[in-house]
């Protein structure tokens, strides 16, 4: 059963906190890269371009970690475990520029290239670990 995103751990995802995305390579070898996160509730939400490396490994395996430090406080996390929920380019471009507003303060991703395809991974939480020392 899915677990839900609610109180501090939606918190974190909502803040100008990055992620980092684990998700394993053909020949079984860690991949990890940073990326802005937002959810909707139920899911992690992530907005790449069609053609990395990471969402291409998301699709075969299905599996992926999201690491989420606090970036005012590192030592607190929350860490997600989770499958593939969805993959689709549908509002994946008004989704980057709500997060370049998040991150950037910016009303328009400025990052966009020629020809770029935007991706939005939906992940269906497992596991959510909050870790918080204090």
């Amino acid at each position: 059963m899915p677990e839900k995103i609610e109180g501090r751990v939606a918190e974190l995802l909502e803040g100008k906190n990055f992620a980092m995305v684990a998700t394993t390579k053909q020949d079984g070898s860690p991949h990890v890269t940073p990326v802005w996160v937002d959810h909707d509730g139920e899911h992690v939400v992530l907005n790449t371009a069609e053609g990395r490396a990471w969402p291409a490994n998301a699709r075969r395996s299905g599996k992926i970690a999201v690491n989420v430090p606090n970036q005012e406080n590192p030592y607190e996390y929350v860490y997600i475990q989770g499958t593939v929920a969805d993959d689709t380019t549908d509002g994946a471009d008004e989704h980057i520029d709500k997060m370049a507003k998040k991150y950037m303060d910016v009303d328009e991703y400025p990052f966009r290239q020629e020809g770029e395809q935007r991706l939005i991974i939906k992940v269906a939480p497992d596991k959510i670990t909050h870790n918080n020392p204090r």
